[in-house]
């Protein structure tokens, strides 16, 4: 067991940490203002190679491990929630679905362009009916003689009013349960798919998030991701290495807020003294650290089983689970830490709970992980 990063990592470590301190940082708050879209910051992501995950370089990837794309995902959740949610659905989701599951073709056709960024891509499962209950979509594919024709909606898709391509889940036989789901790879422009943005969110502003709308939308038999009925379980591997990257951008936040309480609590003088000498104010900084220390190591366990080829649901879902929770922790009390001024947006604390509260509620709320924990723990199914 080693507990040091390798060269190759701490490389990584430092060029995305350089990245977002002075690409990403300084452009948060007015971007969360004003829900703009970081198309300039994605452009010089996928610029300097930190797009491509662990996609292999003959793909246009960056060929890394697993830990090295979760240290990219704090180091990014780190300066920016917004952004690191559109990476790790670029990379997790979308990129190495298709690598696993797609045709050569597919992979030569998106994956280099995904990797530069020069497409985006979404990931369309939750319908307005079906969230945690991922087999209960009710959107249709109906074969035809040269394709399939789909029709329903989604919801709450990351990316999706903007994306370029997107992996779509559709009933393609209603009768065969969890194994009458298939994927789909839709283009933007395919007639008969519409799209439309979903405002006014509590967190993620600068990130676009929107419903999907599939009347008649013909898409051709080579667009299949993976077999006819393997939907599902394409849909819960993407899962997986969705929670991951949920999972070290949580890390990020919960550093960011002990880096900006650190900083204030030096500077903010009470009753003639910082108010870093106080207990109680050392009390919930040293908690974030604990926090912090603990969800790191969870993430990277996690990602040292799937640098091993070793199944990782269960160590995926503890991850998950606690550093999201943690991160709400510590974005809760640094605007304590902060008083009235972390109640504006003065300074960035507000925005890291905002952004933080979504990480316990997408991919998998922090009950689903209860539950995927609690069914490997007893043995017993209590879902799909």
């Amino acid at each position: 067991m080693d507990f040091e990063l390798t060269e190759a990592q701490r490389a990584i470590k430092e060029r995305t940490a350089k990245f977002a301190d002075e690409e990403i940082a300084p452009f948060a708050k007015e971007n969360d203002e004003r829900a703009e879209f970081p198309w300039e910051i994605l452009k010089r992501l996928g610029d300097s190679g930190l797009m491509g995950g662990s996609v292999p370089r003959e793909y246009g990837g960056s060929g890394l491990d697993p830990i090295g794309e979760a240290i990219i995902f704090e180091e990014i959740g780190r300066a920016c929630s917004s952004v690191r949610t559109i990476v790790s659905v670029q990379v997790s989701l979308v990129e190495k679905s298709i690598f696993r599951w797609g045709t050569e073709e597919q992979k030569r056709n998106y994956l280099p362009r995904l990797c530069r960024a020069e497409i985006l891509g979404s990931f369309a499962l939750t319908e307005p009916l079906s969230g945690s209950d991922a087999a209960s979509i009710a959107t249709r594919a109906e074969k035809k003689s040269d394709g399939w024709v789909l029709n329903g909606g989604k919801t709450w898709i990351s990316t999706g009013g903007l994306s370029d391509i997107a992996i779509v889940f559709a009933k393609s036989d209603p009768l065969a349960g969890t194994k009458g789901i298939t994927a789909f790879l839709v283009e933007k422009g395919a007639p008969g798919f519409t799209t439309k943005e979903i405002k006014g969110k509590l967190g993620l502003r600068s990130a676009n998030t929107a419903e999907l709308f599939f009347d008649g939308c013909f898409v051709p038999s080579k667009n299949v991701l993976g077999a006819t009925g393997e939907g599902l379980k394409i849909a819960l591997s993407a899962l997986d290495n969705g929670r991951y990257g949920v999972a070290a951008g949580c890390v990020g936040i919960i550093q960011a807020c002990i880096d900006e309480c650190v900083k204030y609590s030096k500077g903010r003088v009470q009753f003639g003294k910082p108010i870093a000498s106080f207990q109680l104010v050392q009390d919930m900084i040293a908690r974030m650290h604990v926090d912090c220390d603990a969800a790191r190591l969870l993430v990277y366990r996690a990602g040292a089983l799937k640098d091993a080829g070793v199944r990782n649901t269960l160590e995926t879902s503890v991850a998950k689970y606690f550093a999201s929770e943690a991160a709400v922790r510590a974005a809760t009390d640094a605007i304590q830490i902060h008083g009235a001024y972390g109640y504006s947006n003065e300074h960035p604390v507000e925005r890291y709970l905002r952004d933080a509260k979504v990480a316990t509620i997408y991919e998998g709320t922090s009950q689903i992980q209860k539950l995927i924990i609690g069914e490997h723990l007893l043995g017993v199914k209590a879902f799909v």
